[in-house]
């Protein structure tokens, strides 16, 4: 691990994979509940967290290198969210064959997966969903599509997501949900936020 100061008021933490990552979000999120920490914004990245709005960046990184470091065990600990699915995706089959599976069994091993939410990005409500293994890495599209619809479900490289609104994108289309995802007048206007636990069940 390595801890950067970015500007006047925040900390950049990198980290040696995702585990790590969420290991440090949840232990960073514990104490800031518990007192111990006063930082305005905890934001996960693949790679990194960034502690932004810290009076002391300095201090709290001579703190935070005394603290034993968390354990990554690749968990979650936060709520669990389903999501139904509808299972119809353009690009359902050809994940099938990359997979060497039947459109049928290609569902199911999505569907049994526990992921969770590594974090956000690209577009307000966009989680990068992690926990497909190495073995069912999906690579990206080598062309974009210019516009895909929104309640899209996709694979790409380690991660599962789901557009929140109509954009551009280069993810495999495996299917489609009716959730909302992003509304600003809920509290918080994500549905998924990092750390929580999601599951993607056929609808």
């Amino acid at each position: 691990m390595r801890m950067t100061e970015v500007g006047r008021a925040a900390l950049l933490i990198e980290c040696a994979d995702g585990d790590h990552v969420e290991a440090w979000r949840a232990e960073l999120w514990r104490r800031r509940e518990r007192g111990e920490l006063s930082v305005a914004e905890i934001v996960p990245g693949a790679r990194t967290v960034l502690l932004d709005g810290v009076t002391d960046p300095a201090d709290l990184a001579r703190r935070m290198a005394e603290w034993p470091p968390p354990a990554a065990t690749g968990t979650a600990e936060g709520p669990l969210v389903t999501v139904p699915v509808v299972y119809d995706g353009t690009d359902l089959p050809w994940v099938a064959e990359h997979w060497e599976l039947s459109t049928e069994d290609t569902v199911d091993r999505i569907a049994s997966a526990e992921f969770r939410v590594a974090f956000c990005g690209f577009s307000p409500g966009f989680a990068y969903l992690a926990g497909l293994p190495a073995e069912w890495t999906v690579p990206r599209l080598a062309n974009p599509r210019p516009k895909v619809p929104a309640g899209s479900v996709g694979l790409a490289g380690e991660y599962a997501g789901i557009y929140p609104t109509a954009s551009p994108g280069g993810w495999r289309l495996v299917g489609r949900t009716e959730r909302v995802l992003f509304d600003v007048d809920r509290d918080p206007p994500a549905l998924l936020v990092p750390g929580t636990r999601v599951r993607l069940v056929p609808a």
